[in-house]
């Protein structure tokens, strides 16, 4: 028996390193679909072993604070981001796109989104003060004994806190407001890597580079007075005066990037009773999903009846996610919901099509299940992000400002009937899978 033991402790030591690889995170993210996809690696980090903090604000969106696989730091906020506010930034945004509105007007909204957006980036700020200037809370960010920080750069708090802390900072990032990532850390010759919200792709005339360039320059002023001073002045106070913000955001460990892949999205679920008996009462028509992304809950009336006019004209049965007044062509063949299992419906195989407003997530889970895309982009990098599917012969896309019934039903025809388009995104499918690591692994493995 004395044998046994004395064998048994060098054993259990051998075991104990293992157990001691776990780290400790602190994540600060982004709200909306940016939270979703950022969910999906803490998720998978949690799996690994490692202890995860979500710090937030008291006015987050979908940060819960009984979540089995990470535990919170809440951050007491008078303003915060409202998600009123934010949809009425978007639907501005939506009326300047349409382009319907006489100049004044035009002029006014523009200066009323910039100031929304300058607002939008103080609100986000206050949360540094919120955070850093509450004893208690310092004691648990110094307590936590964190390892690094993971957080979305397109709000600057989670900089500023990484850089307070003296930890290593990592991103889990699409794009930066007001350009792609790659132009602040990487040569990006403006002659053939076109702006976000550009509409160009690599191939430019010499008027369009000129155009792009002089989006860049917008987009650098936007930056500063949008973005910049709202953080610079809190550079200054918890950082010093030598700290310029733009510089400790390029000065970021890694940069785990969404132009593909990061992640491994879960294998899909069965659907709920409902739509599964929705979905398959469809017969061999099958059946079309719609979805405006996690910010945008409805669109306007007559261009939500334009749609449902054209959805009921087709064989097919539609779902789509709906928030707003229910359409008065609504067919009976369309589905309205406010919420809707994406991804799982997407991998389900009566999918035919999916009208998609272009956000990061959706356009990448259509790629990974090979279900072609008709493109309505909103706001944001939304037609980019579609433009470059559409260069691969796997999407079309209609521009709000002139969508009507009979265009948009010609799109779903189109992208329906003409079967390169289904060709193509499952020819991408194979391509993006064909890796040798699971991007999830390979985030991991970063981090």
């Amino acid at each position: 028996m004395r044998l046994i033991c004395c064998c048994s402790v060098p054993f259990l030591l051998l075991l104990i390193p293992g157990a001691c690889e776990g780290g400790n995170i602190l994540a600060i993210p982004t709200e909306g679909s940016h939270w979703i996809n950022m969910e999906v690696l803490l998720k998978a980090l949690h799996s690994r072993g490692h202890n995860i903090t979500v710090a937030h604000s008291s006015k987050s969106w979908f940060v819960v604070n009984n979540s089995s696989f990470y535990s919170t730091l809440t951050v007491p906020v008078e303003r915060g981001v409202e998600r009123d506010f934010v949809q009425e930034l978007l639907l501005q945004m939506i009326k300047f796109q349409r382009g319907t509105l006489p100049l004044t007007t035009v002029l006014h909204l523009v200066a009323s989104m910039f100031s929304k957006m300058s607002e939008l980036h103080r609100n986000i700020g206050e949360f540094v003060p919120a955070l850093l200037d509450d004893p208690g809370l310092v004691w648990k960010l110094h307590d936590g004994k964190f390892d690094l920080v993971l957080t979305d750069p397109c709000w600057g708090n989670g900089v500023i806190v990484a850089k307070y802390l003296n930890l290593p900072l990592v991103y889990n990032v699409r794009w930066l407001i007001p350009e792609d990532a790659h132009l602040a850390i990487a040569p990006s010759p403006l002659s053939y890597i076109p702006i976000v919200q550009s509409g160009f792709t690599d191939k430019m005339t010499f008027f369009e580079r000129v155009v792009n360039m002089l989006l860049y320059l917008v987009g650098q002023i936007q930056m500063v007075l949008a973005s910049k001073l709202a953080y610079q002045p809190l550079c200054d106070k918890y950082l010093g005066p030598d700290h310029d913000f733009d510089q400790i955001k390029i000065d970021a460990d890694i940069w785990l990037m969404r132009t593909d892949f990061v992640f491994d999205f879960p294998h899909p679920e069965l659907l709920p009773e409902h739509l599964e008996e929705f979905v398959q009462s469809s017969g061999e028509h099958g059946f079309i999903i719609m979805s405006h992304g996690a910010f945008v809950s409805k669109l306007p009336d007559d261009v939500a009846d334009e749609v449902a006019a054209a959805f009921a004209k087709l064989p097919q049965k539609v779902i789509w996610t709906y928030k707003g007044n229910r359409p008065t062509t609504l067919g009976n063949n369309t589905l309205l919901v406010d919420w809707m299992p994406q991804k799982d419906l997407l991998a389900h195989p009566k999918i035919k099509l999916f009208v998609a407003h272009g956000g990061t997530n959706g356009v990448q889970e259509a790629i990974c299940h090979g279900v072609p895309l008709l493109g309505l982009p909103l706001v944001f990098d939304q037609y980019d992000n579609l433009l470059r599917v559409r260069q691969k012969r796997a999407a079309k896309i209609l521009s709000l400002s002139t969508v009507d019934e009979d265009n948009f039903l010609k799109g779903l025809q189109e992208v329906l009937t003409e079967r390169s388009y289904r060709t193509n995104m499952q020819r991408l499918s194979r391509l993006h899978k064909d890796q040798p690591m699971k991007p999830i692994d390979t985030a991991l493995f970063w981090i």
